[in-house]
């Protein structure tokens, strides 16, 4: 099933030979559970930061390479999800066709790819860029295409490097240093390889990576299966319900071959065999996996949006605005409130007077009141932190990947996190906690999660 967005192309209505398409993977429901509370009320492709949900920021990145003209969602979750987005998308971006491809199950981020290939290869493009959603980074895709060009690649990966104690929570990659290829891929190795790591951001010629999808579909397929022991009869009732039970183990192994991954199973083979080669960035890289991770996110879009010179950000001033800081043009910002750096307030919230607010997200509809102070936290939809109340979480180290901290011998978040109706009552405090929605808070708490 897809969700379409007319959109008229060149005038001979068809899309030019040697193109290039995008494909943002969306991933679904069941996903996105580390993103609780937050993905309780929103997907989490579509929960704001900076200002804008998270899948915009790569669409922005998207519609600065002008031979990408069609961009493809894909996702398992249902088709109304995304289509307020959609119809606001193709107004922002007219140059860009956008459609949601729903999967009928997880297919995983290459089998996604191979069940809507005959839509994705249709007008015959030559390369297509494949983003995860829930990364957050500068998206170099002009210069990963430069890249590709000058290699005459039939695949580049987008690479930065992170601490080697870090490392092998990610993909990792051993390229000569020289030449850019990739020699070697291992998805969270077991040891260090390399603090050189995937940044979930690939661009592939299309006649390379379907047919290596194809390869490891075969690959699964042609495993031999399991030996058959033929029963006597009078073992015959309960091996019936034996191999009833393989049969269902066969069908939940069939689907498991369903799920290809980009990651485990595509890109190790393409190292061995193919033309593929690494872009590493020197800029800001993160991903969003966790609700608390938003924040840093939050953080590093507003800094590249404010040394972009972006016109969406408040002016900074005195005694009230930090830069770099959203504001949506609904919201109520008082003028004696302080807010900054790194802070985005969102429709229709409200910040009372003397307020303090800073490395946070204040989601729509929720209201500070006055001389509260909220630090490293995120104000869930129509939330209320009672005046003179304390909401704050931890900083961590900018080169940290991870948003959980230890207290008192305990892994907590660094980030409070409020879910959605939330309420802090007037001078409580509230720290390093995760907040369900609908709850109220009337005494002082610290590092829990509360149900």
């Amino acid at each position: 099933m897809s969700l379409q967005v007319p959109y008229h192309t060149k005038a001979n209505g068809a899309a030019a030979g040697g193109a290039t398409k995008a494909v943002i993977l969306v991933g679904g429901a069941s996903r996105g559970t580390r993103f609780r509370p937050l993905s309780l009320d929103v997907p989490k492709p579509l929960f704001d930061v900076a200002g804008h949900p998270i899948i915009w920021h790569c669409l922005t990145a998207i519609a600065k390479v002008p031979s990408i003209h069609e961009v493809y969602l894909i996702g398992y979750y249902d088709e109304s999800v995304f289509r307020d987005f959609i119809k606001d998308a193709v107004h922002e971006f007219p140059q860009l066709t956008i459609k949601y491809l729903r999967e009928y199950q997880a297919l995983g981020t290459a089998g996604g790819l191979y069940h809507f290939r005959d839509i994705i290869l249709k007008g015959r493009p030559e390369r297509l860029f494949v983003l995860n959603s829930d990364v957050c980074c500068s998206f170099p895709l002009g210069e990963m295409l430069r890249l590709f060009e000058e290699k005459d690649a039939e695949a580049v990966i987008l690479g930065t490097r992170v601490a080697e104690d870090a490392a092998t929570n990610f993909g990792c990659i051993v390229s000569d240093a020289h030449t850019r290829r990739v020699l070697h891929y291992v998805e969270k190795p077991e040891s260090h390889i390399s603090n050189l790591i995937n940044c979930g951001v690939y661009l592939f010629a299309t006649e390379a990576i379907f047919p290596s999808i194809r390869t490891a579909i075969k690959r699964r397929t042609d495993r031999p299966n399991r030996l058959i022991r033929y029963p006597s009869a009078e073992n015959l009732e309960s091996s019936f319900f034996a191999q009833q039970a393989a049969d269902e183990d066969d069908e939940e192994s069939e689907k498991r071959s369903e799920v290809i991954r980009l990651e485990q199973d595509i890109l190790s083979d393409m190292a061995d065999s193919k033309q593929f080669f690494v872009y590493e960035t020197q800029d800001f890289w993160r991903q969003i996996k966790t609700a608390g991770s938003a924040i840093p996110a939050n953080a590093l879009y507003l800094q590249n949006a404010w040394q972009s010179g972006s016109l969406e950000l408040a002016q900074p001033q005195p005694n009230h605005i930090i830069a770099p800081v959203f504001i949506h043009p609904t919201a109520r910002v008082d003028p004696t409130a302080k807010l900054g750096p790194n802070v985005s307030i969102g429709p229709r919230a409200v910040v009372g007077a003397g307020a303090r607010v800073k490395e946070s997200i204040v989601l729509e509809d929720s209201e500070i009141k006055h001389d509260a102070c909220v630090l490293y936290s995120i104000i869930g939809w129509n939330s209320r932190v009672g005046a003179w109340a304390r909401v704050e979480g931890t900083p961590t180290p900018v080169t940290s990947h991870t948003t959980s901290i230890i207290k008192n011998g305990v892994k907590v978040q660094a980030i409070t996190i409020l879910g959605k109706e939330c309420a802090v009552g007037d001078e409580v405090r509230v720290q390093n906690c995760v907040c369900l929605p609908f709850k109220e808070l009337k005494r002082d708490v610290a590092n829990e999660v509360i149900m």
